[in-house]
């Protein structure tokens, strides 16, 4: 056990039934913006054991969902097995997987993108789970709940959500049925492997839109169009204008997204961290894509039909 105390997470490793009487070391895992992670070693095997931060359901979180996200990407072989779930602890423990984190630039690269594609197109392809993600309704919860809180809801709100209007509309011409769903690709979340991409972290999975995890993928790792058109062509093989426009189009909502997740973690976490600057970067980044000169050519072309 670490020297300092920590109850909680004492707490949750002594329930641990299969854990009782052995040493388990514990390490603080110090990446992450939203719950506290610890690496815990137990007689030679490693597990990641993760302490749900507070009133992480108002961030849509569902902790039970999100056991059954991680069985579901444990089976299709791109996630962790799911070793224990206490949600009297708030506790999800998995096992530590082997791998590197990518960085950005890699991902640039064809055959390191291939991996990652791989592993999406996997976690897309399991059942369905009982959690949805609808990511146009999400930002008006999210305000709403940090308004409750009276947080200052940044002017920009209301143009993004404008613009979100005008996709929601345009997705809504040609519906895509919803897909298993990963919703936080964030550059830490994507362990690799030799030629094997790992993805954790399924507090956010959900059934929803796969552009948005295309989005969400493209936006956060800094994607260059030219790697944008080999996500695509990795993903779909033959990619036509529907395909990248609702990729593009994803990306603005996925800084929507995160800016105001950052907005309603100002009410909420107790972690150090500077999420007003979070919620403004996104926005900046958000509003500068949506006036995009081909914005409207996008919208056009994403009214017609996604062919597989």
């Amino acid at each position: 056990m670490s020297q300092e105390s920590d109850p909680a997470l004492e707490g949750a490793i002594a329930a641990v039934p299969a854990w009782t009487g052995m040493q388990a070391v514990s390490t603080p895992i110090t990446a992450g913006i939203t719950n506290r992670n610890f690496r815990i070693d137990v007689e030679g095997e490693s597990f990641v054991l993760r302490l749900a931060g507070r009133d992480t359901g108002l961030l849509g979180i569902d902790r039970e969902a999100e056991n059954e996200a991680g069985r579901a990407a444990a089976a299709a072989g791109v996630g962790p097995e799911v070793y224990a779930w206490m949600p009297e602890h708030a506790c999800l423990i998995t096992r530590f997987v082997q791998g590197t984190s990518i960085p950005e630039e890699d991902l640039q690269r064809e055959e390191v993108l291939r991996s990652v594609i791989s592993s999406i197109k996997a976690l897309h392809a399991c059942p369905p789970i009982r959690s949805s993600f609808p990511v146009f309704r999400i930002v008006e919860e999210y305000r709403q709940l940090a308004a409750d809180r009276e947080v200052p809801i940044p002017a920009a709100f209301d143009q993004a959500h404008a613009v979100a209007a005008r996709i929601e509309d345009s997705f809504a011409a040609a519906p895509m049925t919803a897909t298993t769903c990963h919703n936080d690709l964030l550059n830490a979340n994507f362990l690799l492997d030799s030629d094997h991409t790992w993805i954790v972290d399924y507090e956010y999975a959900g059934m929803g839109d796969l552009f948005f995890d295309l989005g969400n993928l493209s936006i956060n790792n800094g994607l260059s169009p030219e790697a944008q058109e080999t996500l695509l062509r990795l993903y779909f093989s033959r990619v036509e204008d529907a395909h990248r426009a609702r990729l593009a189009l994803m990306r603005i909502m996925s800084d929507f997204r995160e800016a105001m997740w950052g907005v309603l973690q100002q009410a909420l976490s107790t972690l150090d961290f500077d999420y007003v600057e979070y919620a403004d970067r996104h926005f900046a980044r958000c509003l500068a894509t949506a006036a995009d000169a081909r914005f409207p050519d996008w919208l056009e072309a994403a009214r017609a039909p996604v062919r597989p």
